[in-house]
Formats: structure tokens, sequence, C-alpha cells
């Protein structure tokens, strides 16, 4: 029997994570929450472990204390397994002192920690990414072929190519070339994927985009990124295209459901869509497990409420309110007649002390007050809202950026993280 082969994963957790601004102002881009009681981060590390991978590291270096915080309460596996989930954040040292540069260069600046694992293969996945993948299944896959590098796809419409890095593939899978990202005009006709390997696609995504989720040979890995190639910082852009020709790359088609959730407005239309009868993502099943902390909240109080496909997470008091399509977090207080429509509210890290819930004037109490109207909105942690607030409904157009007490991005109201909106207020 052929030996089982030392996988090592190596989850990136993205830079400033801008484009998921203000979410991003005091976490990671891994460490934001997701449907209600989950963290961004939760999805790679559960498609690791389901697929029984569990060494796994978490590189970042920026805003991690939230996300040290949450994996080192959430996974702690037993001692015999030889399991462990570990961040490896930006550090100095003798050979190097500055920040990671770029996807390859982070993973460049760990091997010494990587080492110790003595691993055969790397697995490379992305913190910002929502699917569920047989990650087994794409190793077996790896291996039968016999490539150095195996890049997992996705196949798009010519509209959808443009926002991607696309594979020319052959019919045995192997890329031959790769472009990122091709303007809509371009004529890209002879990147199409081969009729032998096709499959059961469906006909109108005839191009295969990359995943940004790879593996790699522990050897070839090394060669890529050592010696002659030390300059180069990034996968996508420098790595694996200067590789095509050189090693055997091939490309491993995932047909499952896959959407990339760093942007606003994406970030939003995934979570509203969790609401739906019947996902595409979901939550729900007795295999694939979307792991998370566990909380130890009581069960959530809903005192005559109006609701309709909508997510409620734990330790939320939910009192005379409307609610549809809405994603509800941890400890999420909502009063008397409010009605939410469309709405990502992330709950809270604490609830009111007595004090503070009998001194209501200096402040409004955690949570979201009486009477509120709101629509298409995301509510960060820990936001007070006051009394007769209405936000979202009025139709008016905001610029993307900061307008005081709350952000604008890709038509999204977010209220930021903490905020304080006084009763009354308009948006």
């Amino acid at each position: 029997m052929a030996e089982e082969p030392r996988v090592l994963s190596i989850i990136l957790g993205g830079g400033k994570g801008t484009r998921l601004y203000p979410l991003t102002k005091e976490r990671s881009k891994p460490a934001v929450s997701f449907g209600g009681k989950y963290r961004i981060v939760d999805i790679p590390i559960s498609n690791c472990i389901n697929s029984g991978y569990k060494k796994i590291y978490l590189l970042t270096q920026f805003n991690s204390a939230s996300l040290h915080l949450h994996i080192s309460s959430s996974y702690n596996f037993d001692r015999f397994s030889g399991g462990f989930v570990e961040i490896l954040a930006a550090e100095q040292t003798l050979e190097h002192s500055g920040w990671y540069e770029g996807t390859a260069d982070a993973v460049r600046k760990n091997f010494i920690h990587f080492k110790t694992q003595k691993p055969t293969h790397y697995i490379i996945l992305s913190g910002d990414q929502l699917y569920k993948m047989d990650l087994r299944a794409f190793m077996d896959a790896h291996i039968k072929s016999g490539a150095d590098v195996t890049i997992a796809t996705t196949a798009v419409n010519r509209r959808d190519a443009s926002g991607f890095g696309i594979m020319r593939i052959d019919q045995e899978n192997r890329v031959k070339a790769f472009m990122e990202k091709p303007k809509p005009d371009a004529n890209i006709d002879e990147w199409k994927i081969p009729a032998e390997a096709r499959g059961a696609l469906p006909k109108e995504k005839e191009y295969l985009a990359s995943m940004g989720i790879y593996i790699f040979n522990a050897d070839t890995m090394e060669e890529c990124l050592l010696g002659e190639n030390s300059k180069y910082t990034d996968f996508g852009k420098e790595i694996l295209p200067l590789a095509i020709g050189k090693k055997k790359i091939n490309s491993y088609v995932f047909d499952g459901y896959w959407e990339d959730i760093g942007t606003i407005r994406s970030f939003y239309e995934a979570n509203i869509a969790l609401c739906e009868p019947y996902p595409t993502f979901d939550f729900f099943g007795e295999t694939q497990t979307i792991y998370t902390n566990m909380t130890n909240l009581p069960p959530s109080k809903i005192n005559k409420a109006d609701i309709n496909a909508s997510l409620i997470s734990e330790g939320c008091i939910i009192t005379e309110a409307k609610l549809n399509k809405s994603v509800i977090g941890v400890r999420s207080i909502i009063n008397d007649g409010t009605e939410l429509d469309g709405v990502i509210m992330m709950g809270a890290d604490f609830y009111d002390t007595e004090e503070e819930k009998r001194d209501a004037s200096k402040q409004p109490a955690t949570g979201i007050g009486k009477n509120c109207k709101i629509a298409n909105t995301i509510i960060d942690k820990n936001a007070r809202i006051g009394d007769n607030c209405k936000i979202g409904i009025s139709g008016k157009k905001y610029e993307d950026g900061d307008h005081g007490s709350f952000y604008s991005a890709d038509g999204i109201i977010v209220i930021r993280k903490g905020a304080s909106i006084p009763a009354g207020t308009e948006i």
C-alpha cells in the first residue's frame, strides 16, 4: 500500500481587507462574523477537518487579536490526534524583518515552521471563500495525476471570466497557460474548456477560473518559492504562471457551490442567501459540519414575534418584532414594534449590566430599540440603536464611504461595530 500523504493545510488570511471595510476596521478578514454564529475562517478550517486534515496553519498580519481569541477558544484537538490550528502572524527574524508582501511571500517566510511537520504535500486555501469541498478527493486526484501542482478551478461564463485568473487546459486537465482577468472585450475563445474535459458542466460556463486553492508537492513548493524565485511574492500572478511549462500543473474542476465573499456586497448577499428555504450553501446536514466556538449561551427567547425566512442565533431576546430574510447573531436584543427586512445583525459580545440598563439616558441599550424600521443593512457587533430609528428604507442613495454615524458600501448601509445611533435617527 502507498504511504499516506502527510498533508499540511495553509489558510491565507489575506491583507488589510479593504474591500470588506468597515467590517475589517478592528478585525482581520477571517475573523468577520458570518451566518449569525460563525466566523469566515470557520469555513476553510471545517473543510480541512471534515477531510481529515487536522494540521492547519493560518497566516495573517492585520488586526489579528480577535482571530487569535476565536481560534484558541474554538479549535482544541485531542492531544493524541496530533492536530492543531495555529496562527502565524508576520514576525521579524534574522532573515527577514518586513510584513508579508503577498501570498507566496507569506508561505516562504514560514517554511521554518512548516518543515518541522515534514509534510509531503501542502494545501493552500483562501480565508474568505464560501464552499464545502472534500479536500481528500482533491488530494487523491492530485496524487493519481502525478502532478507537481494542482489548481482547484470552477467553471464560469464569459462575463464572470473577467474577474478571475483563467486557465487554459488540454483534454487531460493539464494547465497550458494562465491569464489574469481578461478584459471584457478580449477574444478568449481559445481558452474554452475542451469538450473531453467538460463532463456535466453547464453549457454557458465555458471557461475555468482559479479558485485560489492549490495543492503542491512539498519539494515543488520549495523549488517554486526559493532560490531564483525568492523575488516573487504572489502565487496567482507570478509563481504559478512561471511554473507552467516547467512543472506538471493540473486543473481540478470543482462543480459545487463556491463564492468569494471578499466585498461588502458579496458578503451581504451570501448571508441573506442562507435564509432561502433550500440555500445553495447550507449549515444544516449531518455531513460536512461547519465548526465554530461553543458559546454556552441560553436558547433564544421569542416573545410574540413574526419571523419569516430568517436565522436566529443563540442567546437572543426578540419581543413583538417582525423579521424577514434576516440573519441575527448571538446575544441580539430586538425590542417591541421593530421591523427588520434583509438585515444582518451580528449581535453582541456581552449583555448590558443592570446598571447600564437603568442608565439608558447616556446612550441606547445594546441591540435595537422599539419601533425601528431597518432594511438592507449590516449591523456590526455591539451596536446600540435607539427607539424609532429608520435605516435603509428611504431609498436614498449614498456615495460609498464614511458618513459619520454609518458607512455606505456597494449600496449597503453598515452600522459600525460599537456604534451608538440616537433615537429617532433616519438614514
